[in-house]
């Protein structure tokens, strides 16, 4: 079985932003890239895949989410290293951001590696449509993202690595852990709502309730939301959190609105776009570029041999 690495590049590029203490030879922060590249490097020696995609967050996130919910995303505290910065101020810290976001994609590019963005759209709408694409029916597909809401593709064929809690999800122990078939998470998540995104859940009403309280979501079926209002509804039970789904109606269904991936929010003309990148791309790799650029951007002592290695072996084999 072929298998597919697929990244959500902002959520690995930011925890390195955070997390990685490099810096340049002239001592200006370089974790986000330095990181990433370290990590992407890692991953495929874990992974051992046969082709890598990255997905972007498009300008903009998601302007149709946005306009179900004015609100979506909004309020997220500004992302700080998690180290002594002193030497830095306010702007040239955001300048360093921006600087760092950009180069890393230059250096990736540098690398057979497929990364992928639409303008207005999101990284998980992205991420769903290539697990989903024809070209990769048949391979194990292998997301990468802290992201809980990327459970709900899991298949047979589809797991998520979670770097920071270094865990595989499938779909045999998130029914097992959570009680919820992946066919029915974002209809739970609907429930429960999701701070990060700054969407409200129903109030008081958590996983382990749902899995306590709507079993049948473990169920290999998927759920539509009248099924649980109805099942709220014609419970003898009186427990609360059955009224509190009832009279929670409205927000669980916008809810799911703006979470559900099982259809991929892009629009046609971005389906196409998307279809064309994966169809007709040919890897290549620009070691001596890229090298270069770690000269110019102060990398110092590093090794990423192995990564090349790894970068020409998924040339080699994507021309048999």
């Amino acid at each position: 079985m072929k298998r597919l690495l697929v990244c959500d590049v902002l959520n690995l590029a930011i925890r390195n932003y955070i997390v990685n203490p490099s810096l340049s030879t002239n001592g200006s922060p370089l974790g986000m890239v330095k990181g990433t590249i370290q990590s992407l490097q890692k991953l495929c020696r874990e992974v051992k895949p046969d082709e890598v995609v990255f997905c972007w967050d498009g300008q903009g996130g998601s302007q149709r989410r946005k306009s179900v919910n004015k609100n979506y995303k909004e309020g997220r505290k500004p992302i700080r290293m998690n180290r002594d910065v002193s030497n830095m101020t306010d702007a040239e810290q955001v300048s360093n951001k921006i600087w760092q976001q950009t180069r890393l994609f230059e250096y990736l590019n540098e690398l057979p590696i497929i990364q992928l963005m639409l303008s207005a759209v999101e990284a998980d709408d992205v991420i769903s449509h290539v697990v989903q694409h024809p070209k990769y029916k048949g391979w194990q597909k292998v997301i990468v993202s802290s992201d809980k809401d990327f459970f709900q593709l899991c298949d047979d064929e589809t797991v998520v690595y979670r770097p920071i809690q270094k865990k595989i999800v499938n779909r045999k122990n998130l029914v097992e852990e959570f009680g919820i078939h992946p066919k029915n998470f974002a209809l739970a998540r609907a429930i429960v709502g999701d701070s990060s995104d700054n969407l409200a859940g129903v109030g008081g009403v958590g996983l382990k309730t749902i899995k306590k309280r709507l079993p049948f979501l473990g169920e290999d079926k998927s759920y539509a939301i009248t099924e649980v209002i109805d099942y709220c509804e014609n419970t003898e039970s009186k427990v609360k959190a059955y009224q509190t789904i009832i009279e929670g109606r409205e927000t669980v269904m916008e809810n799911y609105r703006l979470m559900q991936l099982y259809v991929p929010s892009i629009s046609p003309q971005g389906t196409q776009k998307l279809n064309y990148a994966l169809e007709n791309f040919e890897p290549e790799l620009g070691k001596t570029t890229m090298l270069a650029m770690m000269m110019e951007d102060g990398f110092g002592e590093s090794n990423f041999n192995e990564l090349f290695a790894m970068m020409r072996k998924i040339i080699v084999d994507s021309r048999q």
